[in-house]
């Protein structure tokens, strides 16, 4: 598989105002300090210092930083990182702002700063002219003719990055000279900045990169001047920001100086998200030069599963267990928080728009049903005339003492009504119809199992037309990509609230309610809910304890979802999947990832089926797979070439 993670640095130097030589020694150690990063991005004006004032005036500061960035350049020779660093360039009559970008021993490009700030405490146009309409020149650097214009994008055709840069005051304004660039082709940005810190300037810088690499679906860089320039008027704090995405990676403020903040970036994400977001075209006008340079990866650029997850686990690349999950406590109170809102309000408009306010459940005394419950008391918070007919519906024998009792006890505290209605009796009677025997056969008696989950489904749409009331579906999103639902069962629903809510995130929004609820008692519940094994209940029991073990069968639902998490948000080949997953689960041997990576895509495709006729449900997260909006795949679909992947 191709790797295209690389990392890259935003790199504060200790520096003198004016003292070119000695700013120039110390740029050229950090890069060899940082030789594993693929972009490496200085701070506005760093060979010289932003605030040498009219010293840029001085002819021996100007053609002393020519000379240095070329030293810069061949005392870096051997490294394969993309360098930039900002310095003063002449250029005909006027002087300018600029970003050299270093590359394989050489000065390869020059870009010039668009926008000159001149208000407050900014007065720039005293000394820089405005590079914005310069587009297709060149710039004679130390006797050498170097590209120079806004028109420019660094671009490694062996990685396929493409690096866009801009200034300063260049992210401050709204036509932002990295927009057109992404537009281009530019995939990260750079920004060599010196923004003074003031109260509250922080908060929004950060929001403003974040921002911007959001809505550009790019990287962006973000390195700006520090504690070593003048402090004649202003303080500058060194602030770094990393962000790809809209996801902020790394950031520092008033770090220890020299400083290096580093984040790993991954074009092929970066990609993806702009071909899933069609809305993102490509703008020809104005057509950018691509100067060729190096940008390396982390580690070899063709790598197969093994090396790959090698490269990952050596550079320490973070990647979460449970990608559904925020790690961070109040995150995930917050998200679950969010989630449940979203579901109640889908549910209550559904009842709005079809008139019936009794809501029909089955209640398990499982995660899922449990998620369901709660959902439909959230519902009536918004809606208070509903009424929450529940059922429970044991088949003595199967189903176990503690789900059972802990159905028994959410329903008393959640639902108006309650009713239990034991199916023992119509399966066997259902069965013997069929020529089926009344007992469990054992291990495969998929009729057997099945008979129990649809003859629910069937007493609940009964029990819905009896009292003209609508069934609130139970399954979760990790059933429906792995199939493990009855067709016709389990799977049918009048509307399925949790149909777009993983597994790993049923049980945290369960355990977060219980963490917030009034009740001493429903959170008891809630919680053994949460400690009990995941089970389908559809074979026989031991003595009253759970025997079937739904992880048995289907592997980890972990590992599923985290499976089902890489390949729709983010477009995985199951190669790359199976190698993040050798990463997050360190613990696990390389053939129990492959079998269980193998596992998981033979079910995804083999169950899409059973997907392509889902009842309504809320999208909650940016993974679902709903037929009329997010996944809509064939149902015979072949499985052959992602199998083939894994090899």
């Amino acid at each position: 598989m191709k790797n295209r993670i690389i990392k890259v640095a935003t790199a504060g130097p200790k520096l003198k105002v004016g003292e070119v030589a000695f700013n120039s020694e110390q740029i050229i150690a950090m890069i060899k300090e940082q030789s594993d990063c693929g972009i490496i991005v200085f701070p506005e004006l760093s060979l010289t210092g932003y605030t040498c004032a009219d010293l840029f005036l001085s002819d021996l500061l100007l053609k002393s930083a020519e000379e240095q960035l070329v030293r810069i350049a061949k005392e870096t020779a051997n490294i394969g990182s993309l360098i930039l660093v900002g310095a003063p360039i002449r250029f005909d009559n006027s002087l300018y702002n600029c970003a050299a970008v270093i590359s394989g021993g050489s000065v390869k490009a020059i870009v010039p700063k668009s926008f000159i700030p001149n208000y407050s405490e900014f007065y720039e146009c005293r000394w820089f002219a405005s590079g914005k309409a310069i587009k297709g020149k060149t710039v004679r650097i130390n006797g050498t003719e170097v590209p120079f214009g806004t028109d420019i994008l660094a671009e490694d055709p062996l990685t396929e990055a493409v690096l866009g840069i801009e200034i300063c005051e260049d992210l401050w304004i709204p036509d932002k000279p990295s927009t057109h660039a992404v537009l281009a082709g530019a995939n990260i940005i750079a920004n060599l900045s010196a923004s003074d810190e003031l109260i509250g300037k922080k908060e929004y810088r950060t929001q403003l990169v974040t921002q911007q690499s959001g809505a550009c679906y790019c990287a962006y860089i973000y390195a700006s001047s520090g504690v070593y320039e003048s402090s004649t008027d202003l303080v500058f704090s060194g602030h770094s920001i990393i962000a790809q995405n809209g996801s902020l990676l790394s950031e520092s403020v008033f770090p220890k100086y020299p400083h290096v903040e580093t984040a790993f970036v991954d074009t092929g994400i970066i990609m993806h998200d702009r071909r899933r977001q069609n809305t993102f075209e490509t703008v020809t006008e104005g057509e950018y030069r691509r100067v060729p340079v190096r940008i390396h990866t982390i580690g070899k650029e063709e790598a197969d599963i093994a090396e790959m997850a090698d490269i990952l686990k050596r550079n320490d690349y973070f990647i979460p267990k449970n990608p559904f999950v925020p790690a961070e406590k109040s995150t995930r109170h917050e998200r679950c928080r969010r989630i449940l809102q979203i579901q109640a309000n889908g549910l209550a408009t559904r009842v709005r728009s079809a008139g019936i306010k009794n809501l029909v459940i089955g209640i398990s005394g499982g995660l899922d049903s449990t998620l369901a419950l709660i959902v439909c008391s959230e519902a009536k918070r918004i809606i208070p005339d509903i009424r929450i007919i529940a059922y429970t519906m044991p088949n003595r024998g199967n189903t176990s003492d503690l789900t059972y009792g802990n159905a028994t006890r959410l329903m008393e505290l959640l639902a108006d009504e309650i009713h239990e209605v034991p199916i023992e009796e119509g399966v066997k009677l259902h069965l013997k119809q069929l020529g089926h025997e009344e007992s469990y056969q054992g291990e495969g008696d998929i009729t057997y199992e099945n008979a129990q989950a649809r003859m629910r489904t069937y007493i609940l749409m009964d029990a819905a037309n009896m009292n003209n009331g609508l069934v609130v579906g139970t399954g979760d999103l990790s059933e429906l990509a792995l199939g493990w639902c009855t067709y016709n069962g389990d799977h049918m629903s009048m509307y399925a609230v949790n149909s777009s809510v993983p597994k790993t995130l049923v049980k945290f929004i369960c355990s977060s309610y219980a963490s917030m609820c009034e009740s001493m008692e429903l959170r008891d519940v809630l919680l053994s809910i949460c400690d009990t094994p995941i089970t389908p209940e559809l074979t026989p029991g031991n003595n009253g304890q759970i025997a079937q073990m739904t992880e048995e069968k289907i592997g980890k639902y972990d590992l599923n979802d985290f499976f089902l998490f890489y390949t729709l948000r983010y477009g995985f080949e199951p190669a790359r999947s199976a190698a993040y997953a050798m990463k997050a689960y360190s613990e696990l041997e390389y053939d129990d990832v492959i079998t269980a990576a193998r596992n998981f895509f033979k079910r995804f495709f083999t169950q899409q089926f059973k997907r392509s006729c889902l009842p309504d449900g809320p999208k909650v997260g940016s993974v679902t797979l709903s037929p009329r909006g997010d996944w809509r795949m064939p149902s015979d679909a072949s499985v052959a070439l992602w199998l083939e992947d894994l090899k």
